[in-house]
């Protein structure tokens, strides 16, 4: 067995399986990480409770005549394209949190949320709008959001262990850009704008695991999988169509892949270093992964041999890249 993967980068087009493959390996004791995966017991960040977070916020601001925020629409792609990075800045303090064995605990979990969504707009050099709102309608907003929030806060707490010893941390993402844009995409679309803005520390220790489905297939997988009744959910949501077309309508890993300039990485310049992230694709275009949504009791072994069989594949094939990387 090759040696265990420190960070891997989870990225794909939406509803491609990405949270599938979370699923699964969540369900895997530690025995069956080592045996039979390049991984240790897995814990894992996401930045899509953020997006969701974002979505309930612009609602919450439009209903008091604030502005939508981030979104004028469920229905539409995000207002400002820099929260692309607002989004990664959120993981990199979930990062740093992980490391640190930090478990905030404010009065206000939503006020904590929206000092958090301007802090990490200053970052990316988005205008902060949430803390120049009049505090009475500011005060509204927290309280709507409050129980989502404390919510979100719980789950990151509880994603905190004890001891990072022997684990592997799994983030996830999907970033892209419009249906048939030339490539490569401009800042800041795509993933090789987000790459760049996870932190030093991430980077110097992260692989990228890409689950490969096809825009069409992840469009007609997110149509499936969507449960109108739990947009918060990490294996139910659903994008808007106009979403799909607008911001995942296509992606740039193919050419970061074919455009590296060593084999089986992506090169990814930022802050004066230069970093080769390896690469290995877990091909889902002929769909393993669905299954998974359904409780396990009703899980096929086919299914899950077909899976298991696939993805430690393609986490072998990316453990002896990195064991390799300068």
């Amino acid at each position: 067995m090759s040696n265990v993967l420190d960070v891997v980068l989870l990225l794909a087009l939406p509803a491609s399986g990405k949270s599938e493959v979370r699923r699964y390996m969540a369900s895997l004791t530690p025995e069956q990480c080592r045996a039979e995966f390049p991984m240790g017991p897995t814990v894992q960040l996401d930045d899509y409770p953020y997006v969701h977070m974002m979505r309930r916020t612009s609602k919450e601001a439009s209903k008091l005549g604030l502005g939508a925020m981030f979104f004028d629409a469920d229905s539409l792609p995000m207002k400002e394209p820099l929260d692309w990075g607002t989004l990664v800045e959120l993981l990199n303090e979930d990062y740093d949190d992980l490391v640190a064995r930090r478990r905030p605990a404010p009065a206000s979990a939503a006020t904590w949320l929206l000092d958090r969504f301007d802090a990490a707009r200053r970052k990316v050099g988005a205008a902060p709008a949430l803390g120049a709102l009049d505090p009475k309608l500011r005060a509204e907003v927290v309280a709507a959001l409050e129980p989502e929030a404390r919510q979100l806060l719980k789950d990151k707490n509880d994603g905190v262990p004890d001891t990072l010893e022997g684990r592997t941390i799994v983030i996830e993402a999907a970033r892209g850009g419009p249906d048939k844009a030339p490539l490569p995409l401009p800042e800041p679309l795509g993933y090789r704008y987000s790459i760049a803005r996870f932190s030093d520390a991430i980077l110097a220790r992260a692989a990228i695991l890409y689950v490969w489905v096809t825009p069409e297939e992840s469009r007609r997988k997110n149509h499936e999988r969507t449960d109108p009744n739990d947009p918060g959910s990490i294996l139910h949501h659903g994008v808007p169509m106009a979403v799909m077309l607008g911001d995942y309508g296509c992606d740039d890993m193919e050419w970061l892949i074919q455009h590296s300039d060593r084999p089986d990485t992506i090169r990814i310049e930022t802050r004066g270093r230069t970093y080769h992230l390896p690469v290995a694709r877990f091909d889902n275009r002929k769909d393993k992964t669905t299954f998974v949504r359904a409780d396990r009791s009703q899980w096929k072994p086919e299914d899950v041999a077909a899976l298991h069989s696939g993805l430690s594949g393609a986490l072998e094939r990316l453990s002896r890249l990195a064991s390799v990387r300068a």
